[in-house]
């Protein structure tokens, strides 16, 4: 499609569609929005004689990368330094063992069950060890659990998980090179600089229309994207790092928080989990669905058996160590990024990607909706977490998703 007004109509009629479905069917918007992704791609693909949403169009890649930085910052800044500080412990065991058991475990399957080489199955292994920071975090804020000391603990596991994951990927597939060095000395300085900065600098300039908060923070994290980028590691890993250092700034700013949120769900998710469902070639799962299957109940039964008993080991029950655990099963952001790293490097084959991606997908999909419909422990939702105040007891009445 040339009309780029078209094209744009088109991506946020099907954002708002989601949005009603999302609604009606009682259901996180993000998974919607997947979901919406995937069945537009294949329709608009056979009505139109192959063609599709324009997924790969330049400015809505753009524009789906920029929503996943932005929600991996807001993340991390509702990660609360009192709680992370506090639960460290129990958010470093449940992260290290979300990360280790589906890593190994679905490496195994991929190699051993599915044949495939050596380096597409350690890909297969790092892109389905991950956990979504971006739809736990979509779910959590929609249901206010982000404001309570059990929604910021399984935040700072899922930062634990994810952080394995990116290490593994480095690691196995990106070797460490002097621009290696260079990212990760910039990284320290800008993280040491960064709380000491940005609140005098609110101070002084902020608090004006021109929005003048939102371009510094965006600025910080497309410098930082740009440095990632450039020594061959993740925008989205240093975006969730600035977020935690600066939780007990801009965290606390809770009408910035608001503008920043209005931005992120209102134009950029919808593009960044649309695409994601974009993405998924169903030809290629029609024509193997065995190799789906396989993927995704490899992911599934090694998280669950890696973080349910870890999970437990620090006293969760009634529900929430079932619940705690089904979030920590998910999947999107770092699984989908892992993937196309693997595709654009050549490690691993379209149609290998295309599987590792549907398996990524349904892991986002099929255990949050479980979790919020038989396992969600409504009882947290009226204990809010240190300094949340009364934020946490108002969101409780906010059960329908957004």
């Amino acid at each position: 499609m040339d009309n780029i007004w078209f094209l744009a109509a088109l991506w946020v009629g099907l954002a708002l569609v989601a949005t009603l479905l999302a609604i009606w069917f009682r259901v996180s918007t993000a998974l919607s929005e997947i979901v919406v992704g995937t069945v537009a791609q294949l329709a608009i693909g056979v009505a139109i004689s192959g063609a599709g949403l324009g997924a790969q169009t330049p400015w809505v890649a753009f524009l789906a990368g920029t929503g996943a930085i932005v929600l991996t910052f807001l993340a991390g800044a509702e990660l609360d330094p009192s709680v992370f500080r506090m639960k460290w412990k129990e958010a470093t065991v449940v992260g290290l063992a979300g990360f280790a058991a589906p890593f190994l475990g679905s490496a195994a399957i991929a190699a051993w069950v599915l044949g495939w080489d050596a380096r597409p199955a350690w890909l297969a292994g790092v892109a389905l060890s991950t956990t979504s920071v971006a739809v736990v975090y979509a779910v959590m804020l929609e249901l206010g659990f982000n404001t309570t000391e059990y929604g910021k603990t399984i935040l700072a596991a899922c930062f634990i998980n994810d952080l394995g994951t990116v290490i593994a990927l480095g690691l196995i597939f990106s070797p460490f090179t002097l621009r290696t060095l260079v990212f990760v000395a910039l990284s320290v300085a800008v993280f040491a600089i960064l709380p000491f900065v940005t609140p005098r600098f609110f101070r002084r300039y902020g608090g004006r229309v021109s929005e003048l908060e939102a371009k510094f923070i965006l600025l910080a994290l497309f410098g930082m994207g740009g440095v990632a980028l450039w020594a061959d590691s993740e925008p989205v890993l240093p975006a969730y790092l600035i977020g935690m250092v600066l939780a007990g700034t801009v965290g606390k700013d809770h009408v910035l928080v608001r503008r920043l949120r209005t931005l992120t769900f209102g134009l950029l998710t919808p593009f960044y989990f649309i695409r994601a469902g974009a993405l998924v070639s169903v030809p290629a799962l029609v024509a193997a669905p065995g190799v789906f299957v396989a993927l995704f109940v490899a992911k599934m039964v090694s998280k669950l058996a890696g973080v349910f008993p870890s999970v437990r080991l620090f006293g969760h029950r009634q529900g929430a160590d079932v619940y705690y655990t089904l979030l920590m099963s998910t999947g999107l952001t770092f699984g989908t990024i892992s993937a196309l790293f693997g595709l654009n490097r050549g490690i691993i084959t379209p149609a290998q990607y295309s599987h590792l991606v549907a398996a990524v997908i349904g892991s986002a999909v099929v255990p949050t909706l479980i979790a919020n419909a038989f396992f969600m422990p409504r009882h947290l939702l009226r204990q809010p977490g240190p300094g949340a105040g009364a934020v946490a007891v108002a969101t409780e009445v906010s059960n329908t998703p957004r």
